[in-house]
């Protein structure tokens, strides 16, 4: 199993981080060892004192592909690759990706650390699904911390798919972590998060103290 990752692919939270709006997507990966374990509580590692929480809508691939958009003059049809959809967190040691970045370096070790990655339980992708704008949130101790919608992005379903495939294979239980909004921020000992597709709760996670 991939997992991809899509970065700044809403303007306000390219903006909050103080870097440039991509022109094209900004495509990164976590190897299947930081997915966290369903039902497991997180741990904050112990190399980052500025860990930060991105929740992000997340597509499970269910079919093979490669250069979709090169396939599809036409358009890519989401619902041919991907058959589910959820919220997640893409947990990012700050502090840590800083660093590297300074230096010029991959990001790594800041985003693809063991359980770095959560997953909510799966929504069946729909055709109304995608006819509308996407919502979802992410709460942090019962209040609302991000409200993402999918009309926001910059790169839309069907242009992260020819993103990606134009330079990698997709495989059915593939992951596709789309983007975070706005809202970014630090997590701590005891936090516990909750995230919502469309208003349903689809995770709970506690933050071991």
């Amino acid at each position: 199993m991939s997992i991809f990752c899509i970065g700044r692919n809403y303007v306000e939270h390219a903006h909050e981080l103080g870097n440039e709006v991509p022109t094209s997507a900004i495509i990164f990966m976590k190897p299947d060892t930081a997915l966290l374990p369903k039902g497991e509580n997180f741990t904050i590692p112990s190399f980052t004192n500025d860990l930060h929480f991105e929740g992000e809508l997340v597509l499970r691939v269910s079919k093979k592909g490669k250069n979709l958009a090169a396939l599809h003059p036409e358009g890519i049809n989401v619902l041919d690759y991907c058959d589910a959809i959820s919220v997640g967190i893409d947990f990012t040691a700050r502090d840590l990706q800083s660093k590297l970045k300074e230096k010029g370096l991959p990001w790594e070790k800041a985003k693809a650390f063991d359980n770095a990655a959560i997953l909510g339980a799966w929504h069946p992708l729909t055709a109304d699904i995608l006819s509308g704008p996407i919502h979802y949130t992410l709460a942090k101790n019962g209040t609302t911390v991000q409200t993402g919608d999918s009309s926001l992005m910059i790169f839309p379903l069907d242009k992260i798919l020819a993103g990606i495939t134009e330079y990698f294979t997709i495989y059915p239980g593939d992951l596709i972590y789309t983007g975070t909004p706005a809202g970014v921020g630090p997590t701590a000992k005891g936090d516990v998060f909750e995230g919502f597709f469309e208003g349903q709760s689809v995770f709970s996670l506690k933050v071991n103290s």
